[in-house]
């Protein structure tokens, strides 16, 4: 329970804060919205658990203070305006004024930048997936052979940039629209390239003789995995963010709920590094990472396609459930 104090915590304030808002039904909604970012970020926690236990203490702290703020105000918040702003051209303390007293008119410029937004986490999120697939130093297959064969493809140089591209250019020649082909194609390259970016920085600085006392504290430190940290929770957080205005068009309640969502899933992340689960489930983050290609794969075809959000979190309980089952039976078989 030590792990989940200050989400309760903050879970209280967020819940009062929506009550004086809007009333108990704002308590109501942001309750909701809290319990479905959870469930579908859980894989997420997974993932960021497996970052974070190779992080020293310092930067652990980090991930769960700055971090947070990161996470609740900036990417739930602050970034969505920022998005309707660059999309609509009108300033910031513009768009902020409309998202508090016009939220239907931002709820729509938001919907507006689906294409964008999911081309560009869509590309993120594939990149996590086929980097976990493809390595080729992954001992432990949970689909045996297959998984195992597709981890030798990893020899072969970029194979995840190529597939990647690939998956982009067949997604962007279905769409009807040439503008909407244009901007997924453009998002979608954005979204790879910061991949590419944030997961090989350290090996830009190592090439320098001079920093590598500086790469190794900076490894060390964390600050790499930080970075990716926040950036993989970004782009969890783009179809939350566009799912909560189904459910209500306050942002002031999609923050409030969003920021409990958020808030236990860092807790849950720490709860799996401290309770070692990720060592006694040994198959949890290969569920974790399917489901992240799974969710991927969704946000691609959002583009042209509605997916409701409920279908989204069933795919990722599924392979989350399942990989805990396989983790359980390998852990008998080898007793």
């Amino acid at each position: 329970m030590q792990h989940f104090r200050l989400s309760i915590i903050v879970t209280i304030l967020c819940l009062a804060a929506a009550f004086y808002w809007a009333g108990p039904m704002g308590a109501f909604i942001a309750i909701i919205l809290g319990v479905l970012e959870v469930s579908l970020s859980f894989d997420n926690a997974v993932v960021n658990a497996s970052v974070l236990k190779r992080m020293d203490e310092l930067w652990q702290r980090y991930f769960l203070t700055w971090g947070i703020l990161i996470a609740v105000f900036g990417m739930r918040l602050l970034f969505p305006i920022t998005i309707v702003s660059a999309a609509t051209g009108i300033d910031f303390l513009g768009v902020t004024d409309m998202a508090l007293h016009d939220p239907a008119t931002y709820s729509r410029h938001l919907n507006d930048s689906h294409v964008q937004i999911a081309a560009f986490g869509g590309m993120f999120l594939l990149m996590v997936f086929f980097s976990f697939i493809f390595d080729e130093g992954k001992e432990l297959h949970w689909l045996g052979k297959l998984e195992e064969k597709l981890s030798s493809f990893g020899k072969l140089e970029s194979i995840e940039i190529v597939l990647a591209l690939g998956v982009l250019l067949m997604t962007q020649n279905w769409l009807p629209d040439a503008v909407m082909r244009l901007d997924t194609l453009v998002a979608g390259v954005a979204g790879l390239i910061l991949f590419v970016i944030v997961d090989s920085l350290d090996a830009l600085f190592e090439d320098e003789e001079e920093g590598e006392q500086f790469v190794a504290a900076a490894k060390k430190a964390g600050m790499m995995s930080f970075l990716y940290l926040e950036v993989l929770d970004a782009s969890f957080s783009f179809d939350g963010v566009i799912g909560a205005f189904a459910i209500t068009q306050d942002v002031v309640i999609i923050m409030l709920g969003l920021a409990i969502g958020a808030m236990f899933v860092r807790s849950l992340t720490v709860y799996l590094v401290r309770q070692g689960t990720l060592d006694e489930y040994v198959f949890l983050e290969h569920g974790a990472h399917y489901a992240i290609g799974a969710l991927a794969g969704i946000m691609l075809i959002s583009i042209s396609h509605h997916i409701p959000e409920v279908f989204t979190g069933l795919i990722g309980a599924a392979f989350i459930g399942l990989s805990v089952f396989s983790s359980i039976r390998y852990k008998n078989q080898a007793e």
